[in-house]
């Protein structure tokens, strides 16, 4: 059943200014019974979305969250239908200190569960002023930092960092947690897998799959499994590289032309405006990233050209401290697809393939995030050790 437009209002968007901005749409899915559960939302630039996941693990005590979304009524009623069959929920998890889409809701979702713990990363920035956790809006009394000043469940979870790493500007760290009891490894940005097919929470809202699905901004937003997924193909693209190798951008005088045709005079197809011409092969770099049309667990190619660009060895060294997990049966990233079937062993040749594929390329689809890096560095904003290869 679909919640009221009113039960996915955020009204704290314009801090960050994504789409689909004010209205929210939530999925809530139960991905190992009775144990864990995900609440999925899109965010993303100019309908290039992707899914974004908070996910929710029963401890002894209640309920833990992990990786924040948007509290909107309607993740506030699946959470308080979840404590009723569950428990209170009782712990609040910021397991990055940098990811703002997972930072900027804490605050909300604090005041929503005035009872439970707040544990935040070590090393939260803010830019551009450096203010402290309290005037972001994190709760002074009851917020605490994870490793510095212990952990939560620590007789339930394990709790293993990534970083931290300098980034110039600020710094990267990530902090997986690893439930025992099921087997699962709750991350956030580090890995993630594509799946071949749009996620489900495209569901409640395609729009974004049918709008880059088009040839041209005069072609209406028809919505066929097709479509759905070479909309899904693209965005997957402008998602890990930015600007996608095999995209042109056409004259304005042409895509002028293509506006307000019939059936595209709404702000849904932005007006017919619609900047991009794909040309032929382009599917051959999304084959790249599915390879034989199965996910699997990866770096996303933004972050490694562009966050762990001169970091492989730590991030191949923090793998390798999951691999370590031998009871280890699922992977649930905060993007993309979860849970992700996994063992120790795949974990271990996931290092083993990082560290002896070619790494944080220059050519081919990399070529944009390469030229960011490059003017990054030259400006002196991030680190510029040589990159290794």
């Amino acid at each position: 059943m679909t919640a009221p437009a009113a039960q996915q209002r955020w009204p704290w968007w314009p801090l960050l200014p994504l789409y689909p901005y004010g209205r929210r749409r939530t999925l809530r899915r139960e991905l190992i019974p009775g144990r864990l559960w995900s609440f999925e939302q899109l965010q993303g630039i100019w309908y290039v979305a992707v899914p974004i996941r908070m996910t929710v693990l029963r401890v002894r005590e209640g309920l833990l969250l992990y990786a924040p979304v948007a509290p909107t009524g309607e993740v506030l009623a699946g959470l308080r239908q979840l404590e009723e069959q569950v428990g209170p929920v009782c712990t609040i998890v910021l397991p990055t200190a940098s990811g703002l889409e997972h930072k900027l809701p804490l605050p909300a979702l604090a005041r929503a569960f005035p009872d439970a713990q707040v544990w935040v990363t070590p090393r939260q920035w803010s830019f551009p002023l450096p203010l402290p956790p309290a005037w972001l809006g994190f709760p002074a009394a009851r917020t605490r930092v994870l490793l510095e000043e212990g952990v939560p469940h620590g007789d339930q979870l394990e709790w293993l960092p990534l970083g931290p790493l300098d980034l110039g500007l600020g710094t990267f760290m990530e902090i997986a947690c690893f439930d025992r009891s099921s087997g699962s490894l709750l991350l956030t940005d580090a890995l993630v897998a594509i799946p071949p097919e749009p996620p489900e929470v495209f569901e409640l809202d395609p729009t974004p799959l049918l709008f880059h699905a088009r040839e041209r901004g005069d072609e209406p937003l028809d919505d066929d499994p097709r479509r759905r997924r070479r909309g899904w193909q693209r965005l997957v693209l402008f998602a890990n590289y930015l600007r996608p190798r095999l995209l042109e951008v056409p004259p304005l005088a042409q895509v002028l032309r293509h506006c307000l045709a019939p059936g595209c005079r709404n702000p849904r197809s932005h007006f017919g405006f619609y900047p991009f011409r794909w040309l032929p092969g382009w599917q051959d770099d999304f084959l790249a990233l599915v390879p034989g049309g199965q996910s699997r667990l990866q770096v996303a190619a933004v972050l490694e050209r562009l966050v762990f660009p001169r970091q492989r060895q730590a991030l191949v060294g923090w793998i390798g401290e999951l691999a370590a997990l031998e009871t280890l049966r699922w992977v649930v990233p905060a993007h993309y697809e979860a849970p992700v079937a996994c063992s120790a062993a795949a974990m271990a040749s996931l290092a083993d393939r990082i560290q002896a594929s070619p790494w944080a390329p220059d050519q081919g689809p990399w070529q944009t995030l390469a030229g960011i890096d490059r003017t990054l560095v030259g400006l002196g904003v991030v680190p510029g050790e040589p990159i290794e290869t």
